[in-house]
């Protein structure tokens, strides 16, 4: 007897940009463009006010995708392995190294009631490897003036992105990290989703032929940004619906753990992008911990994200 074909997993339509909305080839204005990015944001913006209990680990995981996207912008080479890796297995106190620095500031827009004060700009700088200068001096004064000026998030992402690029090429780089504040801000989430630094090579950015990349200020820009999101969410909710699978899955093994601290573990889990194997807790010890993380492998819940056999990393 042949057996009966398995039926299909319905789509969770919670993670879903409309079809409609990645039309992107069709969208030759920008308020075309606009209107795609709107539609798009609105599908994000349900998932973010759901507020699920893995938004920690979804945050982080799109900042270790934006921190890599801006250490390539920096002239650098480390990839997201190499980043989660120098940061996750640093010693207390160690410096993370320059472009573990540049993942540090992206790790940072996850936070709550994160600001934009000049102090906060100038240590934020310094993470970047960004001199301050004359042209950062009142920024965070005009970011609150561009975010006043329109209720479009595209719009005042871009006007930030060019008054920070004017300062210098270098400095573009720091006009993403706020952009994704002034979406924050816009949309009125209490937390921030690093976003808008990982298109920053997105095909919508692509020059035509004889032209120049679209840049920040360039008359083009704006049209590619909002299409760029509309990409860059899609991607945001197609890892939502991932970590929501995997998140269940997790939670439902729960009551098999018998280690006392096992549920510090999976909050952290749950909370970050990845847990190092030596995790030590008041009510873990690192013997205890390895016993964890090898129980949570077998029973597929959690997974090592080195590929190493000795200081190995576990996430969801």
């Amino acid at each position: 007897m042949i057996p009966a074909p398995k039926p299909a997993a319905a789509t969770d339509l919670r993670f879903q940009v409309p079809a409609w909305a990645k039309r992107s080839a069709f969208a030759g204005s920008e308020a075309e463009a606009a209107f795609l990015c709107g539609a798009a944001l609105l599908a994000l913006d349900r998932v973010v006010r759901a507020d699920p209990p893995w938004a920690g680990v979804w945050r982080q995981r799109q900042a270790l995708k934006c921190a890599a996207v801006a250490v390539r912008m920096s002239g650098r080479r480390e990839a997201e392995a190499e980043l989660r890796d120098a940061w996750v297995l640093r010693r207390a106190g160690d410096d993370a190294g320059p472009s573990g620095n540049i993942y540090g500031a992206w790790k940072r827009l996850g936070r709550p009631r994160l600001e934009l004060r000049d102090d906060v700009l100038k240590d934020l700088a310094a993470s970047l490897g960004l001199p301050w200068t004359e042209g950062l001096d009142g920024l965070a004064d005009r970011v609150a003036e561009a975010k006043q000026q329109t209720v479009s998030a595209p719009h005042a992402m871009a006007s930030v992105l060019a008054d920070v690029g004017a300062v210098g090429p270098d400095y573009e780089i720091l006009g993403w990290w706020i952009a994704d504040l002034v979406l924050r801000d816009l949309c009125g989430w209490p937390v921030a989703l690093p976003l808008a630094m990982g298109q920053r090579y997105s095909a919508q950015f692509r020059a035509e032929k004889g032209a120049p990349r679209p840049a920040p200020g360039s008359p083009e820009f704006l049209r590619g940004l909002c299409l760029a999101l509309v990409d860059g969410v899609a991607d945001a909710l197609r890892l939502a619906a991932e970590l929501d699978r995997r998140s269940a899955h997790l939670l439902a093994v729960a009551p098999k753990l018998r280690a006392k601290g096992a549920g510090e573990a999976l909050d952290l889990l749950l909370g970050d992008d990845a847990v190092p194997g030596s995790l030590t807790t008041p009510r873990l010890s690192r013997f205890a911990s390895r016993r964890l993380f090898d129980r949570l492998l077998a029973l597929d819940a959690v997974r090592e994200l080195s590929g190493r056999s000795n200081f190995r990393v576990f996430g969801l």
